[in-house]
């Protein structure tokens, strides 16, 4: 703050607000000629509670003029118990050893993006390895081929539509009869016979025409009937 603002360019004050400790961070503004203030509360701590929340709500004030925002980003930094003094006190593991950032890298969107910790022996006990940072403007590999597929696609669907529009105008201009009025109907003799063959049998005229799922006996056509007699002569005679 200091260095940003200068030491006369930002001041903050505490407040408390239902029982909860609030800071308030200034800062002038030499075009407007005012204080901009931004404020936020404080959590407690476990070891000491006022202190706690005014340290809290300070970090979380100056969190909202943009400081440390990119410690959010920070990965989840986890130490190997074999780099680690451990020891047991009652039901808790605690340990003397101490911390600190060796070194810190950022994107370029200011986010952590490489990070290595060390004890207080200078051992290095955690590493983020910083990835290779593509330029503005520049795509990877993958991104490159999905213009091409998807290309390739479009040209796919284009192709399938215009296979079916012709399909469609064929059928337009040469429309298909059913099955129905293609096939020649039965004739009168033919009708005459089958009558003949009912009573033989002992059938009814519907039984023949549900069996092949027909409304009428107009529906019959000469296929359906050569079925129709094949299966009544195979039929004993109605006692």
């Amino acid at each position: 703050m200091d260095e940003t603002f200068t030491p006369f360019g930002w001041k903050r004050t505490h407040q408390c607000i239902d029982g909860n400790l609030y800071c308030t961070v200034e800062i002038w503004d030499e075009e407007k000629g005012q204080w901009i203030a931004k404020q936020d509360v404080g959590t407690t701590s476990y070891s000491e509670k006022e202190k706690g929340q005014a340290s809290d709500s300070f970090k979380r004030a100056c969190f909202n003029w943009g400081l440390g925002r990119e410690l959010y980003t920070a990965p989840f930094i986890w130490v190997p118990a074999t780099k680690v003094n451990i020891q047991r006190q009652g039901d808790r593991y605690t340990t003397s050893n101490k911390f600190f950032v060796h070194s810190i890298g950022y994107n370029l969107q200011r986010e952590i993006s490489a990070l290595v910790i060390i004890n207080q022996n200078g051992q290095k006990v955690f590493e983020l390895k910083q990835k290779p940072e593509r330029k503005q403007g520049q795509k990877s590999e993958s991104q490159n081929r999905k213009p091409e597929k998807n290309s390739q696609k479009s040209e796919e669907q284009n192709q399938t539509q215009e296979d079916q529009k012709r399909k469609t105008e064929a059928k337009r201009e040469k429309p298909e009869e059913s099955p129905k009025t293609q096939e020649k109907p039965a004739s009168d003799k033919q009708f005459m016979l089958l009558e003949k063959e009912l009573k033989r049998t002992g059938i009814s005229m519907e039984a023949v025409l549900s069996r092949y799922h027909l409304t009428g006996v107009e529906q019959m056509t000469e296929d359906i009937y050569t079925r129709a007699m094949n299966g009544l002569k195979k039929t004993k005679d109605a006692a």
